[in-house]
C-alpha cells in the first residue's frame, strides 16, 4: 500500500527542493507524515502542502526559526498576525536604514562640488513648547514622531512663531544615547502631559540648509563640521535642527528643507 508522497513528489508539488524539505525536517518545522524505518524514506501527505508553502514564505521573509515555530503552533489568527506584523515592521525599518545608507553612500562617492552656504547666526533666547528625553540613537525617529505629535496637539489653536525644531546633545552621536529636545515656538507655551515650556538659551550658530529627505543628512553634517574646522570656529553644545519645510508641509521629499545649526564661537587670535 502506498505510504504517501515521496519527498521528490512533494518537492515538485510545493516547488521546494528536496534539500530544503530535509532542512525543514531537521529544524523541526515540517515533519514528514511518516518515515520508513527500513529505508529512511520520508513520506508526506497532500494536506501538508499549505504548511510547507507557508514555512517557505516566512523563511523568505527571514522570520527567525523560533518565530516560524510559534506561527505554526498557534491556532489564534490574531496571535499569528501579530507575530508576522511585528517582523514585517522590523523588515521595513531595516529597509529604511538600507535605503538611507545607499543614498548617503552615493552622495559620498559623488561628492557635491558646489560651495556650502553657511551663515553665522546669532539666535536670541526664546521660550518654546517642548518635549525632552534621553533617547538611544536607533530610536530617535520613532521618539521624535511621538513627541512632536504631542507638541502639535498641545499647541493647537495657539499662535505659532516659527517652524518646529530639535536639539541633539553630542552624546547621542558619540555614545549612541543622549538628550533630545523637540519643540515648537509658540506664544504662551502650555504645560500638557509631557509638553512643557522650555527656554532655549541664546546661541551663536553656523547654519546651513540640508535639502531633501534625511537619508543623507549625515553628509551635510560632515560638510558643515568641516567648514567649522576650516574657519577656526570651536564647537560647544548640542546641534540644532529647524524643520523649515517637511512632511507636514509637503509630501514631496524633494521640497523638504532642514536647517542645521552648529554651536560655534570664534577662537581668540594666537
Amino acid at each position: 500500500m502506498r505510504q504517501g508522497l515521496t519527498i521528490g513528489e512533494f518537492a515538485r508539488l510545493t516547488h521546494l527542493s528536496v534539500r530544503t524539505l530535509r532542512r525543514y525536517h531537521e529544524a523541526g518545522l515540517l515533519e514528514p507524515a511518516s518515515v520508513d524505518p527500513m529505508s529512511g524514506y520520508r513520506y508526506y501527505t497532500a494536506g501538508q502542502i499549505p504548511n510547507a508553502q507557508v514555512i517557505h514564505r516566512l523563511r523568505e521573509l527571514d522570520l527567525p526559526l523560533a518565530d516560524v515555530r510559534r506561527v505554526l503552533a498557534t491556532e489564534d489568527p490574531r496571535a499569528r498576525s501579530d507575530l508576522i506584523a511585528g517582523h514585517l515592521r522590523r523588515l521595513e525599518d531595516q529597509l529604511d536604514r538600507t535605503r538611507a545608507a545607499v543614498t548617503s553612500l552615493r552622495r559620498l562617492l559623488r561628492p557635491d562640488v558646489a560651495r556650502l552656504d553657511v551663515e553665522l547666526r546669532s539666535v536670541p533666547a526664546r521660550t518654546v513648547a517642548a518635549v525632552g528625553g534621553t533617547v538611544a540613537l536607533p530610536d530617535v525617529l520613532s521618539w521624535y514622531a511621538a513627541a512632536m505629535s504631542e507638541v502639535d496637539a498641545a499647541v493647537a489653536g495657539r499662535e505659532v512663531l516659527g517652524p518646529p525644531g530639535g536639539r541633539y546633545d553630542n552624546e547621542l552621536f558619540t555614545a549612541g544615547r543622549g538628550a533630545v529636545l523637540v519643540y515648537r515656538p509658540v506664544a504662551d507655551a502650555p504645560a500638557v502631559g509631557r509638553v512643557r515650556p522650555y527656554t532655549l538659551p541664546a546661541a551663536e550658530l553656523a547654519v546651513t540648509v540640508h535639502r531633501g529627505p534625511h537619508d543623507d543628512i549625515d553628509v551635510t553634517y560632515g560638510r558643515l563640521g568641516a567648514w567649522v574646522v576650516e574657519h577656526a570656529l570651536a564647537v560647544d553644545g548640542p546641534v540644532s535642527e529647524t524643520y523649515v519645510r517637511g512632511p507636514r508641509d509637503d509630501p514631496d521629499p524633494a521640497s523638504w528643507r532642514t536647517e542645521i545649526g552648529w554651536p560655534v564661537f570664534r577662537l581668540s587670535p594666537a
